[in-house]
């Protein structure tokens, strides 16, 4: 069995069961994603640490936040906040029509604008900015997926959702449990679900 299919074998004995998002991690190189002297455990389900002090994260998140948008029954348009190595973006690339991603380190964006490219990713957006602020011009999105933790949803973010549209984000403090939670709008309500603790880098924010 390949590193590839044992890895696909541990995500469904943790709960993953969207075929799709199977598939899809199953099909993407990680090893493609990550530091050369991480080569040889790019399919270990775990975070692993990429340039910038930044990470990928671990193929279990993935697949879990993935999976938690998929909930939403015509998503077309998702924003990333975070593209950092490119791995989760790959990922929705394969899933949805158009994706936009945001990064703030200029070296983590063009690195990763380079790979996703290189690798044939041609449904893919990419702004070097404040993830915070969202992507007005292309709003609203069906589903946005924030790959870094804060202590609560950026209100742009919350204003460029669609209706029943879903935010997948990690909240909290590098110094306390982070908690990865599902929000759905629906009208002026929020609905929200906690997915599962977790720990993320902290997300830099200009807007507060």
């Amino acid at each position: 069995m390949s590193e590839q299919s044992k890895l696909i074998k541990t995500l469904k004995q943790e709960g993953i069961t969207n075929a799709k998002v199977l598939a899809v991690l199953g099909s993407i190189p990680r090893d493609a994603f990550v530091l050369p002297n991480f080569k040889k455990v790019a399919y270990a389900n775990q975070a692993l640490s990429i340039e910038c002090a930044q990470t990928i994260s671990q193929p279990y998140i993935v697949a879990l936040m993935t999976q938690a948008i998929l909930k939403h029954p015509h998503p077309q348009k998702v924003l990333e906040v975070g593209t950092g190595s490119g791995y989760q973006a790959a990922v929705l690339a394969s899933l949805f029509p158009e994706v936009w991603t945001i990064e703030r380190i200029p070296h983590l964006y063009e690195t990763a604008k380079v790979r996703l490219t290189t690798l044939g990713y041609d449904n893919i957006h990419y702004c070097l900015g404040d993830g915070t602020l969202g992507w007005e011009e292309a709003a609203p999105f069906d589903a946005i997926i924030v790959t870094a933790a804060i202590k609560e949803v950026p209100p742009p973010l919350i204003n460029q959702l669609a209706p029943h549209g879903l935010i997948v984000i990690p909240l909290g403090t590098p110094h306390e449990v982070q908690m990865l939670t599902l929000i759905q709008k629906q009208g002026d309500t929020l609905r929200t679900k906690i997915l599962a603790p977790v720990a993320f880098v902290p997300l830099i924010a200009n807007h507060h």
